[in-house]
């Protein structure tokens, strides 16, 4: 079974996006299974407006219908780590990842629950994504052939709890997908993945934006793929490319019994 994570630069042009991402799904490996993870905002990397007007509702409209037809062609799965879905009657949206099965079958989604509004020393300062989106109030495992998949979004990676809520209703891969600023990225992107991975022992399929976009922001890259002793078994600095991994399934089940952290734990 083989992980990967594909890192892009994305812009607001979901035309120019997409061409981004079907040159890397051409160049995949021909083994399968293969879990293949899109990065947070992959499809539109903008302004607020260019969110609410590219949204579209779970289970309707060309993206989605887009994402399917990949996943169909490839014989993935394929992991659409975040985009802007429609919440009805509603003026705000919710960023949501979409799991699709090899079929093009869509098999669930997740609504981002924590949302970055927090200033950041770089050249945008000010983040507030509770001005475009509204929180999701749900954990969300999808049952695959690697195991209940564990979905969040970047700014869930810093909330420990949610996986541990994860990895206690079975998650065996943690599934994160950013748009990691390159100022928290450089401090905090790889120390928090390899928490999550060796405090919960699955494994992190991690997918970041990786470069200066066209809004002038800039994400941190550094997509990786690590083991559920916390090894980092590829890892892509920056601009577009495919990391890719190999999972060993016995290595959960061989660190859950030796070292069996789950049943040792102390609610105090």
């Amino acid at each position: 079974m083989w992980l990967a994570a594909i890192q892009l630069v994305s812009g607001r042009s979901w035309q120019d996006n997409r061409e981004q991402i079907a040159a890397e799904l051409a160049a995949l490996p021909i083994e399968r299974p293969l879990l293949v993870l899109l990065p947070e905002n992959f499809a539109l990397f903008g302004e607020r407006q260019g969110y609410l007007d590219g949204a579209e509702a779970i289970g309707a409209g060309p993206i989605q219908q887009q994402l399917a037809e990949w996943a169909r062609d490839y014989g993935i799965w394929l992991v659409a780590g975040a985009m802007p879905t429609t919440i009805a009657g509603a003026a705000h949206i919710h960023t949501s990842s979409l799991v699709f099965d090899p079929s093009g079958d869509l098999k669930g989604h997740y609504h981002k629950i924590h949302l970055f509004d927090v200033d950041v020393a770089d050249n945008q300062g000010r983040y507030r994504e509770s001005e475009t989106f509204s929180p999701g109030q749900e954990c969300v495992l999808v049952d695959s052939p690697f195991g209940p998949l564990g979905l969040s979004i970047c700014y869930d990676l810093r909330f420990p709890e949610l996986y541990r809520q994860l990895t206690r209703a079975g998650a065996r891969v943690l599934l994160v997908p950013a748009a990691f600023t390159a100022v928290t990225g450089e401090a905090h992107w790889e120390p928090l993945l390899r928490a999550r991975a060796i405090e919960n022992q699955c494994y992190v399929v991690a997918a970041n934006q990786g470069g200066t976009h066209e809004t002038g922001r800039q994400t941190w890259g550094h997509s990786m793929v690590i083991d559920p002793w916390g090894r980092v078994l590829a890892c892509q600095p920056s601009g577009r490319a495919t990391v890719l991994a190999q999972m060993d399934a016995g290595l959960v089940d061989e660190l859950k019994r030796t070292m069996p952290v789950m049943e040792h734990a102390r609610l105090l």
